[in-house]
């Protein structure tokens, strides 16, 4: 067939999968109504993760599974905002990290409303002026997000999913590498380039910022200036990519937390995230393990945070397989509890790694 042929073909394609995308939304929008009566929320994330390990599953050759599934993201996100627009706050402004993770896991067509911290995400979902909230909790070379740790304990706020974004730096400036006088960026990407920063910049005064793309803004505004950042801060605020992909380890990646106030049903692949701490004496942790060894609990994370005002006493963030509704994870926590001085279940959610 000529190009012209395949062309045609293809038109007739879209025609009819424009079809189909209008038989889904009408779809949608019946079982929008059916979720009003039941007064559920329009965000179901066992249903979308659902969706999206069964299409990802088949054979989606020639196309990449992650292309089907953002194709996929952001049809689910247009047919929920036929139900209801959701409204999700994440740290802004636009173009950091978690505006690209929001946008990620969210699509297009939903609200992202910018917040000054993470603190600010968690106080606008107790006011209700958002209705979910994309939060960074570790990073595989720069640790855990302190800030976010200590707001979910401090919040009555459930975890309803978990994404990873790919952290790819970049430097940029509008400026010679050799000009350089000042560099702006998050405490977490600084942590992730620490080494490039010490080759490459090592007598810069370095400025932390509340996010990647206040530090490209920060750049933009100042002669002899620079940021390190996602390559879409660059673009918006007019920078000069110098350095691509200077981050210390190729395989850099952030894991985020969708947070809000509704539980998460099982899907058959669950994690669990709790937050527990140990009276202080002699083999308490070990004590307070022991009974998640015995109820076969898998632990996939695990991170110590010193106790606010409670002097060299810590808490523990403890990630496991599993869902709270299972009878052995219920029976796992009942025997966890006795051997702590405080436990918080922050949530059970689709595991996507």
């Amino acid at each position: 067939m000529s190009v012209e042929d395949t062309r045609r073909l293809i038109d007739a394609i879209d025609d009819e999968i424009l079809q189909l995308l209008r038989r889904r939304a009408q779809l949608a929008v019946e079982i929008g109504r059916q979720k009003a009566k039941a007064a559920n929320g329009v965000y179901d994330p066992a249903r979308e993760v659902q969706i999206l390990r069964r299409l990802t599953s088949s054979d989606t050759s020639p196309l990449d599974p992650a292309a089907v599934e953002a194709i996929y993201r952001e049809i689910i996100a247009g047919c929920r905002k036929l139900q209801m627009p959701l409204r999700v706050t994440y740290l802004g402004p636009e173009y950091s990290f978690s505006h690209l993770a929001a946008l990620q896991q969210f699509g297009h067509s939903t609200q992202l409303l910018a917040a000054p911290s993470i603190t600010d995400i968690f106080h606008a979902l107790q006011h209700g002026l958002a209705d979910l909230g994309v939060v960074p909790i570790e990073n595989s070379t720069g640790g855990v997000v302190p800030e976010t740790i200590d707001c979910l304990l401090d919040n009555d706020l459930q975890i309803c999913g978990e994404l990873y974004v790919p952290v790819d730096l970049f430097l940029m400036a509008n400026c010679e590498l050799s000009e350089i006088r000042r560099l702006y960026s998050h405490p977490q990407p600084l942590a992730q380039a620490r080494a490039w920063i010490q080759k490459h910049l090592p007598d810069v005064e370095i400025r932390e910022t509340s996010s990647t793309a206040a530090a490209a803004m920060a750049a933009a505004g100042e002669q002899y200036a620079a940021a390190i950042g996602p390559q879409a801060a660059a673009e918006a605020y007019g920078l000069r990519i110098l350095f691509a992909n200077i981050q210390d380890t190729a395989t850099n990646r952030t894991r985020f937390f969708v947070i809000g106030h509704q539980d998460c049903p099982p899907t058959g692949r669950d994690k669990t995230s709790i937050v527990f701490s140990t009276v202080h004496k002699s083999g308490a942790l070990h004590a307070a393990l022991t009974p998640l060894a015995a109820h076969q609990i898998n632990l996939t994370f695990i991170q110590s945070r010193p106790a606010r005002g409670r002097l060299w006493e810590y808490v523990f963030f403890v990630d496991f397989e599993g869902h709270t509704q299972q009878e052995h994870i219920q029976a796992a926590l009942n025997a966890l509890a006795p051997h702590c001085s405080l436990l918080k279940v922050l949530g059970s959610y689709p595991a996507v790694d």
